[in-house]
């Protein structure tokens, strides 16, 4: 499924429908009294989530969404039908911004969580509804009230428990592939990557929670280098950041100069991600051979015990370390829960 996280679109509500002028005709009755019903109520246009969805792209190349106008009133006191409404199905996590003024409508973060952006017109009064003791014959009935319509913005923000942040090529991919079903690109090259993935992770127990595999960052992400700066967002719904660490990167082989720059770009981005809790994770671990790689991994994990951050080894090749990795991300979500 291709990625697409922010739509622009316009919405129209229906209108009402308008009222009926009529009079009664019955045989023996020369003079029948109105009977003009009312007109129906327009449809609104409501965007609702769909777990089942975790991207607009359903809404490319869908720039108006219009929903049916309300019936006319008719005689013998019949009111017009309502008119349908228009559903905009979106995935958790999406926002509705008003596009001319950047005003939030509404934050969607719930399962079939519904919202009526734009709401239909009410429908028109007959003349039966005129009526009275003084007006026995109204000849007069309501036009329909105009529905609501506006340009509004969608902006996607990725519901997950974890999110896997680190320089390209740190192994996020094989990781969220390896602890869940998502199965995104994996190649020996510098964004690989290049949309979000959303993986549910399972454990024996029944439970579950998601893990959001973020492109990768480098040093300027928060100033558009690169490509963090486009995902960045996804991650700030995230209760767990797991920075993963590559000690073989040829491009970055000092792992505190690696972990320094990416905070830095965290922190540039939103204040809030520095209160956020993050453990550490070192990658390809069944990679480090010699002694002088093991020694580094041992200085690495000594400097990060000295930060109070919690750190593990892995390998998603070999399974080194999954279980363990997992069985502490349910145990902490738990705790947060609780």
């Amino acid at each position: 499924m291709k990625f697409l996280d922010e739509a622009k679109i316009y919405v129209q509500a229906g209108h009402g429908g308008p009222g009926c002028v009529s009079f009664r005709r019955e045989a023996h009755v020369p003079r029948g009294g109105p009977d003009g019903g009312n007109g129906g109520d327009g449809g609104s246009v409501i965007i609702m989530t769909d777990e089942g969805l975790n991207t607009l792209y359903e809404l490319k190349g869908k720039r108006h969404f219009r929903a049916k106008s309300g019936g006319n009133g008719m005689g013998k006191g019949m009111q017009g039908r309502r008119g349908a409404d228009a559903i905009i199905r979106v995935p958790p996590g999406t926002l509705i911004r008003d596009a001319e003024s950047g005003h939030l409508l509404a934050d969607l973060t719930e399962n079939h969580q519904s919202f009526i952006v734009a709401k239909g017109g009410l429908g028109g009064r007959g003349n039966l509804s005129y009526a009275s003791s003084t007006n026995r014959a109204p000849r007069k009935a309501q036009s329909g009230l105009p529905g609501e319509e506006k340009m509004i913005q969608l902006e996607l923000k990725l519901l997950a428990d974890v999110g896997l942040i680190g320089r390209p090529n740190a192994g996020k991919s094989t990781l969220i592939s390896a602890i869940s079903a998502a199965r995104p690109k994996i190649a020996d090259y510098p964004f690989t990557t290049i949309q979000p993935q959303l993986g549910v992770v399972k454990l024996n127990n029944y439970k579950t929670f998601t893990v959001a595999d973020i492109p990768g960052l480098i040093e300027g992400a928060h100033q558009g280098t690169g490509m963090g700066i486009q995902f960045l967002k996804h991650i700030e719904r995230t209760r767990i950041f797991l920075h993963l660490i590559d000690l073989l990167d040829p491009e970055e082989p000092d792992p505190f100069i690696s972990f320094d720059k990416i905070e830095h770009e965290l922190k540039s981005y939103s204040e809030e991600f520095e209160k956020r809790t993050r453990w550490v994770v070192f990658t390809k671990g069944d990679l480090l051979q010699d002694e002088a790689e093991k020694e580094k991994l041992r200085e690495a994990r000594e400097v990060f015990s000295k930060k109070a951050i919690p750190h593990w080894t892995i390998s998603a090749h070999t399974r080194q370390g999954l279980t363990e990795l997992i069985q502490a991300l349910a145990k902490k979500l738990s705790e947060m829960e609780s």
